[in-house]
Parts: C-alpha cells; sequence; structure tokens
C-alpha cells in the first residue's frame, strides 16, 4: 500500500465510536483485565463482529491471533499488519505463530486467542489459550461477547444491544508440555465462559 497502515488506536477510536453507537454496547467487568503485563484474552467466539467488538469494549491495546486466510486480501492485509494481529495456519501446527505469540507475551501484551477458533464448523473449545498460559503463566482472562452472533453471523443482520462481559483472571501457574492440564484448563475456561451473564 502506498501510504502508511492505521495504528491500532486509529482503528480503535473509530470502531469503537461506531460500536457504541450503533449496537448500544455495555462493557461489564473492565476493570477486571489486568492493566499491564502479559494476558490471554480467551472470549466466546460467536461473529466475525467479535474482534471488533472486543477491541472497542477494551482500552488496552490487544493483540489478535487470526486466521491466515484473511491476509489473502492486500487491503485487509494492510490493515491487520498495522493493528499487529498474528496470522494463524489452523491446518497444522503454526510455529511461527506460536513463537509470535510467545513473543508478544514475553513483552508483556494481552493476546486474544478465540479457543472455538472459527465461527461456522467444529465448535469445540481448542486447548490453544490454556497452552499458551500455561507455557508462560500469564493469566487467562475469559470473556462473553452476548449478542454478536444476533448482530452479524450467516444470512442475518441485526441491531441488538451488545454485552462484552470481562471475568476475573484466571491465575495459571507455569508448567511444562502437558496435554492434559491443558484440556482441564479449557474446561474451567469455557464453564467460566458460559456462567458469566
Amino acid at each position: 500500500m502506498p501510504f502508511s497502515a492505521p495504528t491500532y488506536a486509529q482503528v480503535r477510536r473509530f470502531f469503537g465510536g461506531l460500536v457504541r453507537a450503533v449496537y448500544r454496547l455495555e462493557v461489564v467487568g473492565a476493570d477486571r483485565l489486568p492493566v499491564t503485563g502479559p494476558a490471554v484474552v480467551a472470549p466466546n467466539h460467536d461473529s466475525w463482529l467479535d474482534g471488533i467488538v472486543l477491541g472497542a469494549a477494551i482500552s488496552r491495546e490487544l493483540r489478535f491471533l487470526a486466521k491466515a486466510e484473511l491476509w489473502r486480501s492486500r487491503l485487509l492485509a494492510w490493515a491487520l499488519d498495522g493493528l499487529g494481529a498474528i496470522p494463524i495456519e489452523r491446518s497444522h501446527g503454526d510455529y511461527l505463530a506460536a513463537a509470535r505469540v510467545l513473543q508478544a507475551l514475553a513483552a508483556g501484551q494481552a493476546v486474544v486467542i478465540f479457543p472455538q477458533g472459527a465461527v461456522r464448523g467444529d465448535r469445540a473449545w481448542q486447548r490453544g489459550a490454556a497452552h499458551v498460559a500455561l507455557m508462560t503463566g500469564a493469566p487467562l482472562v475469559p470473556v462473553r461477547l452476548v449478542g454478536t452472533a444476533r448482530a452479524l453471523s450467516r444470512g442475518r443482520i441485526g441491531f441488538p444491544r451488545l454485552r462484552v462481559i470481562i471475568g476475573e483472571p484466571i491465575e495459571v501457574a507455569h508448567a511444562p508440555e502437558d496435554p492434559a492440564a491443558a484440556t482441564e484448563l479449557t474446561e474451567r475456561l469455557r464453564a467460566v465462559v458460559e456462567s458469566l451473564a
């Protein structure tokens, strides 16, 4: 692109105002998100709007882990790169994406990982967010996005009131590679997110 990509602050300022006006966005528990230091933010994922809504709701700058297919569009790739999003190839173990997530957390950033992975298809909760939290000892922050599927989903557009509910961070002790622990933590995370209302 012949001009520089937008900064996170610029995009948040634009979409934040739009989302708050159009969807009468309500944010609950904003003070529960750590203001500084590494954090793995783990929301449910029901709509293509989820990332935009989450960015509008949370004042802290976020790094989003996003499917690599989004970078096929030059315009979208330009914007995503400007936002510091991290592309991940979902069809196989993407070690480069994993390394970038770990780098971001080591630098004290907040990284958003959607445990459900995709809006469509297999909706099972994956262990990625829990695995990263265990590897780094970063707190796992449960977030419930309410109403986004009614706002935008396949064949549906609406203007419901949206809510973002941030739960108490789940403190995670640094632990070696342990699939059983990651599975257990994922189930705990899912239960907490689904209980937020």
